[in-house]
C-alpha cells in the first residue's frame, strides 16, 4: 500500500477536453497501482484530485469555488488530501496553494506520473507539495490506466501543439508537439483490442500534423490505414484536426479504411477571413469549404461537425455574417459554439476592439439558432435509414420510456432507441435499427425491430460489472455531449 498505511480511497474530477479525460484515466491507474481504491458512490474519499482546464470560461472561479466547498470537509477530516493538476495547475502553479492553502498537492500537465509520490510526500512532511515541470517526462499513454469504458478507449498519438492561435493558451501549458512512434501507438491499440475494446479515438491537439516530429508528413494517413489491419478493431475516430494540415491522403485513408468512421470534427472558429487572420489561423474560408467538399465527395454519408467562436476582438457585423453564411453552406451535423471571453496570457487578451458582451451574446444566440436548425435538417435526412449503433452507458435520455437506451451510430450521431422485450443489449454490444425521428442533437429509433449483436465489448462490460473497481469519474456537463468536440482549436 502507498505510504505503508491502510488502503485509501480516491475520487477524480475532470474538467475540459478529451485529452484531460485521457490523463484522468492514467491518474486513476497510477493511484490504483499505488494501492488506492476508487471511492464508492456517496462515500467521502480520502483523496480528491481535480484535473483542470484553463480554456473554458470561468475555469479559475469554478476551481476555487469547488476548493472552497471542500474546506469544511478537509477541516473535519485532517487525513483527507486534495490535489490539483492539469492545465490550470500548470498556469497558476504555487498561486493555487496561496489562494487555497488547504490544497496538499499541485502538479502540472507534464508530470502526472508524480502524483502518488507527491501525495505520500505531502502526508509525511505535513506540507503542500508543488511540482511543475516544463517539459514532458514521459508520454501519459505509457502510464497505467483505469479506463472509463471497457469497450471504447482514448489513444493519444501526440501531446502539445505547434500552432500559435491568438485565442489559445494550450501551447504554453502543454508545450510543443511531441509525437509517439507509430509502432507504440499500434501496440497500445492492439493491447486494448485484446481487452475487449471495439472503438478507439486517436487524440492530439492537432492530430493531422502527426509525424512532423519524426519527419513523415504522411504519417497520420498511414496510421489510419494501419488501424484498418487490426483484427477486432471495429471503429476508429480522431480529434481534432487542423484545416491547415488537412491533406488528400488523409481523406483517402478515411474513405478506404472500413473501420475509420465516416465522421469529421474540424474546428472552423470563424467564417471571416479577416477574423481568421487575426486569430492566426493558417487557412481561409475557401480552403475550409474545399476540404468539406473533398470529404463529402469521398464519403457522402460523413457527418461533419465543428467549433466556432463568436465575438473575437475586432469582429464586425459583416464578419459575423460571413460566419453565418459559411455555416449555411457547410451543413454541419453539429457545432460547438463559444462566446469569446478574454483569456489572460493569450495575445487576443491584449487586442483592441474587444466586442461588447451584449453584442457577443446576441450574435451567439443567432448562431446557436442557425446551428440547431441546420443540425435538425441534417438529422432529418437520416429518417428511414438503417444505422449501426454501438450501445453506450450513461447517454440515455431521462424520460418515462421504459428501457430506452442510447448509443452512437457510425457517424457518431447520438441515437436513442427502445430495444424489444427479451433483446436487451449490453453497453458495448451493437444493434442495427432504423431511424424514426430526428431532433437537433439526436436521432430516434422507437417502435422498430433492432438486430442485436453481442460483442467482446459487451463481454468486457459484463466483466467490469463483476469486478470491484470503477472508472475515474468525469465531471458531468464539462465536456459537451452530442457530436464530438474538443477545446477550441
Amino acid at each position: 500500500m502507498s505510504g505503508g498505511i491502510g488502503q485509501r480511497s480516491y475520487e477524480i474530477r475532470t474538467y475540459g477536453c478529451q485529452m484531460n479525460m485521457h490523463d484522468s484515466e492514467r491518474l486513476a491507474g497510477l493511484l490504483e497501482d499505488a494501492g488506492y481504491r476508487k471511492a464508492a458512490a456517496g462515500a467521502d474519499p480520502d483523496v480528491i484530485v481535480f484535473n483542470t482546464c484553463a480554456v473554458r470560461e470561468n475555469a479559475d472561479n469554478r476551481l476555487y469555488g469547488n476548493l472552497g466547498h471542500l474546506l469544511p470537509a478537509k477541516t473535519a477530516r485532517p487525513g483527507m488530501q486534495i490535489a490539483v493538476g492539469g492545465c490550470l495547475a500548470q498556469k497558476d502553479r504555487a498561486a493555487i496553494t496561496e489562494k487555497a492553502p488547504w490544497v496538499d498537492v499541485v502538479f502540472g500537465t507534464h508530470n502526472i506520473g508524480s502524483l502518488p509520490a507527491l501525495l505520500d510526500r505531502a502526508r509525511v512532511q505535513q506540507q503542500a507539495q508543488v511540482e511543475i515541470v516544463e517539459s514532458l517526462e514521459r508520454f501519459p499513454s505509457v502510464l497505467p490506466a483505469r479506463r472509463e469504458s471497457p469497450y471504447s478507449a482514448w489513444v493519444a498519438i501526440s501531446v502539445g501543439c505547434n500552432n500559435t492561435c491568438t485565442f489559445c493558451i494550450v501551447p504554453s501549458l502543454r508545450g510543443r508537439e511531441e509525437d509517439r512512434r507509430p509502432g507504440d501507438v499500434l501496440a497500445e491499440i492492439g493491447a486494448l483490442v485484446a481487452e475487449g475494446v471495439l472503438e478507439v479515438t486517436l487524440l492530439g491537439q492537432n492530430v493531422n500534423s502527426y509525424g512532423v516530429g519524426f519527419g513523415d508528413r504522411l504519417a497520420f494517413g498511414k496510421l489510419l490505414r494501419a488501424c484498418g489491419e487490426i483484427d477486432g478493431l471495429e471503429r476508429v475516430r480522431f480529434t481534432s484536426p487542423h484545416p491547415r494540415d488537412f491533406t488528400d491522403d488523409v481523406i483517402d485513408a478515411m474513405a478506404q479504411t472500413p473501420n475509420v468512421m465516416p465522421q469529421l470534427h474540424m474546428p472552423l472558429q470563424s467564417g471571416s477571413d479577416a477574423v481568421l487572420r487575426s486569430m492566426r489561423r493558417a487557412y481561409r474560408r475557401d480552403k475550409y469549404l474545399a476540404i468539406l467538399a473533398r470529404v463529402r465527395s469521398a464519403m457522402p454519408e460523413a457527418a461533419i461537425t465543428t467549433d466556432i467562436i463568436v465575438g473575437f476582438p475586432g469582429e464586425t457585423e459583416q464578419d459575423f455574417a460571413d460566419t453565418m453564411d459559411l455555416v449555411r453552406q457547410a451543413r454541419f451535423a453539429g457545432a460547438f459554439t463559444f462566446q469569446y471571453s478574454i483569456r489572460p496570457g493569450t495575445p487576443a487578451a491584449e487586442m483592441p476592439d474587444q466586442v461588447p458582451a451584449q453584442v457577443v451574446a446576441e450574435r451567439y444566440e443567432r448562431l446557436a439558432a442557425l446551428v440547431a436548425e441546420t443540425s435538425k435538417q441534417e438529422n432529418q435526412r437520416q429518417l428511414g435509414r438503417q444505422v449501426e449503433v454501438l450501445v453506450a452507458e450513461g447517454e440515455g435520455r431521462k424520460d418515462a420510456v421504459t428501457h430506452r437506451m442510447s448509443g452512437r451510430a457510425r457517424d457518431n450521431r447520438l441515437v436513442h432507441f427502445t430495444p424489444a422485450a427479451g433483446q436487451l443489449p449490453r453497453p458495448g454490444d451493437v444493434i442495427t435499427t432504423t431511424v424514426t425521428g430526428a431532433a437537433p442533437h439526436y436521432l430516434l429509433a422507437d417502435g422498430v425491430p433492432a438486430a442485436v449483436r453481442r460483442t467482446r465489448g459487451g463481454d468486457a462490460w459484463d466483466a467490469r460489472q463483476a469486478g470491484p473497481a470503477e472508472p475515474a469519474r468525469h465531471e458531468p456537463g464539462l465536456v459537451l455531449l452530442g457530436m464530438p468536440g474538443n477545446r477550441p482549436r
